[in-house]
């Protein structure tokens, strides 16, 4: 089922340590790659500070350590960028969750320097995956005038006793992303037979066992025990390197996280704060399954056992907002899916949500 194609890259981690006190071998690795200083250190400005000056500490005795703080804004990277340059850093090291990774990944692909990563949740699969946020994808395009593209980490220290002291939202919402990678690969398959958009089997299938390995163990991973939390790790590494053999977002990204982006869109005009990533994309999924054909009530049952929202009120989202999100979704992107070119009618939508539960 590959598609006939020309030269392939795949981009992969070259270092990957997972488990309790994981953290602990940067200095391994950075002998290892021959890293000169200074090294330029990205975290958030509260939470992974802790983590990221605690890191600082035990290099300093052998590198000298930039450190820079973001809120995950533009103004944030650029000055990143300007303090990299001026100092010629030969490293960028992210800690945090999503947004001090994702200023991480464009970072390193501005300046050209490799980076590791530190994730401190387990919140989503961009971990491991050669891709960013589509909002900050786009607010970049939009800056810059062009995209960026970015490559996988060199390493990953992903520290289980570090992860496990996150929100427990944290959990559910990287659960929550491994399970749409269901629909995204339904949605992919689609796109390959009905435009013959470029396939490949084996991610589509490394991005489902990723999903399997999460639902399987939908229970421990509500415990937030540290082997629970292993896994749940390594299934969203497993779902990042499964886009780094794509070349693209296609395994791990579809018609239910254009439905979260649509979310998004609508939560920033309105003024409101969104829901998690994990959990909008979650309560997408199940509509999408419904479409799809698909067992949407199994899938709706394992988000359930993990603890994870299936509705607009447990998500604490507007019933309003969840409908027209999904009129508007089939237009964030030009991608096809389940929804087609012209998406979904009020009435279809409306009944979509009712019917899957979503909305009473």
């Amino acid at each position: 089922m590959e598609n006939k194609k020309g030269l392939e890259r795949i981009e992969s981690p070259r270092y990957i340590f997972f488990g309790p006190n994981a953290i602990s071998k940067i200095g391994e690795v950075l002998r290892s790659l021959s890293i000169r200083s200074p090294i330029l250190l990205i975290s958030g400005p509260s939470v992974t500070r802790a983590v990221a000056e605690d890191l600082a500490s035990s290099l300093e005795p052998d590198y000298r350590i930039l450190h820079v703080l973001t809120t995950g804004g533009l103004e944030d990277l650029m000055d990143a960028i300007k303090t990299a340059r001026k100092s010629e850093v030969d490293l960028l090291i992210g800690v945090g969750g999503g947004k001090p990774l994702d200023i991480t990944k464009i970072l390193a692909a501005e300046l050209g320097v490799r980076y590791v990563v530190v994730p401190t949740s387990a919140s989503h699969d961009g971990i491991a995956s050669p891709s960013v946020s589509f909002t900050l994808s786009r607010e970049i395009e939009e800056r810059f005038g062009r995209a960026i593209r970015v490559e996988a980490p060199t390493a990953i220290l992903a520290d289980t006793t570090i992860i496990n002291r996150a929100s427990p939202i944290t959990f559910k919402s990287g659960f929550g992303d491994l399970v749409a990678k269901i629909t995204a690969v339904r949605d992919w398959e689609l796109a390959y037979k009905l435009r013959d958009e470029p396939y490949s089997e084996y991610a589509a299938s490394m991005s489902l066992l990723s999903a399997k390995i999460a639902m399987d163990h939908a229970h421990e991973i509500r415990t937030r025990l540290e082997e629970s939390t292993r896994i749940l790790v390594k299934a969203l590494i497993g779902s990042g390197v499964a886009m780094s053999i794509a070349g693209s977002s296609r395994p791990a990204s579809g018609s239910e996280h254009m439905f979260s982006h649509a979310l998004d869109i609508l939560s920033s005009e309105a003024g409101v704060k969104p829901a998690p990533h994990g959990i909008q994309v979650a309560i997408g999924t199940i509509m999408m399954a419904y479409l799809q054909g698909q067992d949407w009530k199994m899938i709706k049952e394992k988000l359930i056992e993990a603890g994870v929202p299936t509705t607009a009120e447990e998500a604490g989202i507007s019933p309003d907002m969840i409908v027209k999100a999904l009129t508007i979704a089939h237009k964030i992107r030009e991608r096809y899916t389940i929804l087609g070119s012209s998406g979904l009618t009020l009435s279809a939508a409306e009944k979509l949500a009712r019917v899957t539960g979503v909305i009473k």
